[in-house]
């Protein structure tokens, strides 16, 4: 069940380009929780994508636009090479979406939040993190 989401000033990327990355971005997250690719964690992994107004996500050094992206998963989703490759992952997805280069990785942050176990909920319950571990091996087989 997990959840990512992409700051970034308004205007960076046509409406076209953003709904493509907001797919791409829940995908690379699947991937690299190692959960299956069906169309039942396909719809439990949100994506969203919040636009600042322009110059609103800058440094004090320049206005050139910076990308955020928030990734929330089950805490123990994700191991250490997991989240490496996640954030490897997800900051190439940006940049070829903005149209940037390697040289541009710095103006991409990825922030990873684990969420605690038994603080995560759905459906009115909660979710404990081997319940959806155990629903991915049986897609899997």
């Amino acid at each position: 069940m997990p959840m990512i989401q992409l700051t970034l000033p308004a205007g960076v990327l046509a409406a076209e380009t953003r709904g493509k990355l907001q797919k791409t971005l829940a995908a690379t997250l699947l991937k690299w929780e190692g959960a299956p690719d069906t169309a039942f964690f396909r719809a439990l992994a949100w994506s969203r994508v919040d636009e600042v107004p322009e110059g609103g996500l800058i440094t004090a050094e320049d206005e050139l636009p910076r990308f955020r992206v928030d990734a929330t998963v089950p805490q123990g989703a994700l191991s250490d090479r997991r989240k490496e490759g996640l954030i490897k992952d997800v900051t190439a997805d940006v940049l070829t979406a903005a149209g940037l280069t390697e040289a541009d990785a710095l103006r991409v942050w990825v922030l990873i939040h684990e969420q605690p176990e038994g603080t995560w909920g759905a459906g009115g319950q909660v979710v404990r993190f081997a319940e959806v571990a155990a629903l991915a091996k049986g897609q899997r087989a």
